[in-house]
């Protein structure tokens, strides 16, 4: 069985791929070192992962159940390149499949054990179809409608002879008198009652007929119950079965089984079926030096994990990434001297010098950006400057450059632009699930009398008057604000602003509506401070993220200037 695979089975000889950063680094903390170690997905590993995926679409059998799958480009001994290629679990129930890397070794040790699980975990299953199908929920269903028709049909029925009723109650009391009359309604009232014995009757009837249906399907119901709760209980001890079993190796020839690795920790289904586990540990077993890897998803789109076909994905947080420290150990530092750094390209020399530059790479920007300048250009012609614009005129790549965020025009601090769409996409995510911490330092035209606290006050723009913004209970949008108190400085108090959410002038309404701290930002002439500042106060000083990239939590910060 061909387990590596020629270069030239997934591109041409004339991919153009040298001296193009890698985009992605696997990474982990060796166990015994503590030291960072990484694997690149470069451009080359990229251009192999495309050819399989040409080689897949190109095949029916892998369009169906979507899936992870992975390269490795992978060093001889003697120095020659080859790629292992892997898929994540089962490829059409197979784990076994010409041309692919093995799954990890120990499921043959539990495989009895296993097969005897599974089918019982079947036997549960047909159970569960079973009672969900009961023909007495059907039953139940049908007798509950007819029952329900009847009921209605006598109700409107019954309903008609009591407007009938109290039409011949009055003609009667303008024609009749004396005993005739007493009679007459007497026999008006009997059939009242009867009408509603006969509503009684039709409802004890239908609770004769339903009630013993209805203790059967719950009797079904509590069974699926339990029979739920064993398949949970079984699932388990295969999976620890299973993680017993399995056995990792990695590049210090040390092998380790999952339960060792992740001991105590929570272990999802399917670790160590994963793709990068697979390759990594095939690779470490058969003396291959890895070079660089890429995994995709390939197959129909994936609803419950958000997974678009074609596209690249890094190590899983809770199966792969608690691994790759330890599978990396012994690599050394494959892709050290690529890794990301703050090397400034040398157009930006000049442009730093007016706005410094706080971090930049082949994927983003961080800019201190001055009060007074936009970040992106306005709606009309005599606006247009602006950090973006400044960027976009400078580099050659400038028109596929976007602002991650916006900063007011007279803030100052730090603004994230995205060099690609995808890493603009990637950083709005991480702004959407709050995902990026940011902090802010601001003076206040007065004295703060509480050290600290949060500020929970929904924000509403009204259309006729922008940009400004205002506390509305009604159609505002929650806003929350956490501040702190740095220092109090003769009439003014120095402080210290984390948004939580996102809104628009948030901290400017918060600091100065009188439900919030009850006083405006230092030079802030929109919410109402009449003190002469040559500025607004507020600065964006501190901001964290993850590198949308190489995954690294990127802390930037950016003295205040005031």
């Amino acid at each position: 069985m061909v387990i590596l695979h020629q270069l030239s089975d997934f591109i041409g000889c004339n991919a153009a791929t040298a001296g193009l950063s890698p985009r992605y680094y696997y990474e982990g903390r060796c166990p015994q070192s503590g030291e960072i170690l990484r694997l690149p997905r470069t451009p080359l590993v990229e251009a192999i992962s495309r050819g399989l995926m040409q080689y897949l679409a190109g095949n029916e059998s892998y369009s169906g159940e979507g899936k992870m799958y992975g390269v490795l480009l992978v060093e001889l001994p003697a120095g020659e390149q080859r790629v292992l290629k892997a898929f994540s679990g089962l490829l059409n129930g197979q784990s076994l499949v010409d041309g692919w890397v093995p799954p990890i070794p120990g499921r043959d040790q539990v495989a009895l054990e296993e097969a005897g699980t599974l089918a019982e975990l079947e036997a549960i299953k047909q159970q569960l179809i079973t009672l969900k199908q009961l023909p007495q929920r059907q039953q139940y269903e049908i007798l509950c409608r007819e029952f329900d028709r009847q009921l209605q049909e006598m109700s409107a029925h019954h309903q008609d002879c009591k407007q009938q009723r109290q039409e011949q109650r009055q003609r009667l009391s303008e024609t009749l008198t004396g005993e005739t009359l007493t009679d007459a309604l007497e026999q008006l009232d009997e059939e009242s009652r009867r009408q509603g014995i006969e509503r009684r009757r039709l409802k004890r009837l239908r609770d004769e007929a339903l009630q013993p249906i209805k203790q059967e399907i719950e009797q079904a119901d509590t069974q699926m119950r339990e029979l739920k709760q064993q398949r949970k209980a079984l699932s388990r001890k295969l999976q620890a079965q299973m993680h017993a079993a399995y056995s990792l190796t990695n590049f210090s020839g040390q092998s380790l089984s999952l339960q060792q690795l992740m001991p105590g920790g929570l272990m999802p289904t399917g670790t160590g079926d994963c793709c990068a586990p697979k390759l990594l540990h095939y690779a470490a077993t058969q003396g291959l030096k890895p070079l660089a890897m890429a995994e995709f998803w390939w197959g129909s789109a994936s609803v419950s994990q958000d997974k678009i076909q074609g596209q690249y994905y890094g190590a899983c947080a809770e199966r792969c990434q608690p691994l790759m420290g330890f599978l990396l150990s012994g690599l050394g530092k494959v892709g050290e001297r690529e890794k990301f750094t703050l090397s400034l390209d040398p157009r930006l020399t000049a442009f730093s010098a007016e706005i410094p530059i706080i971090y930049e790479d082949e994927y983003l920007i961080a800019v201190n950006k001055p009060a007074g300048l936009l970040s992106v250009p306005g709606r009309y012609r005599d606006n247009q400057d602006s950090v973006l614009s400044r960027l976009r005129h400078l580099l050659p790549d400038g028109m596929t450059l976007a602002a991650a965020h916006r900063l007011d025009q007279e803030t100052s601090g730090i603004l994230l632009l995205a060099r690609d769409l995808d890493t603009y996409r990637q950083l709005s995510r991480q702004f959407q699930h709050r995902q990026i911490n940011k902090v802010y330092e601001a003076i206040l035209s007065g004295v703060v009398p509480v050290e600290e606290g949060f500020i929970d006050l929904p924000l509403w723009g009204d259309p006729g008057n922008r940009p400004y913004q205002k506390v509305d209970q009604t159609r505002g949008k929650p806003s929350l604000t956490r501040f702190q108190v740095i220092a109090r400085e003769g009439g003014y108090t120095r402080v210290e602003f984390v948004p939580v959410t996102g809104r628009t002038h948030q901290l400017r309404v918060h600091a100065a509506d009188a439900r919030g701290l009850g006083m405006p930002i230092l030079g802030d002439r929109l919410y109402g401070c009449d003190a002469v500042a040559s500025r607004l106060h507020l600065h964006a000083r501190e901001i964290s993220f993850g590198h949308p990239q190489s995954g690294q939590t990127l802390h930037l910060q950016a003295n205040t200037p005031f």
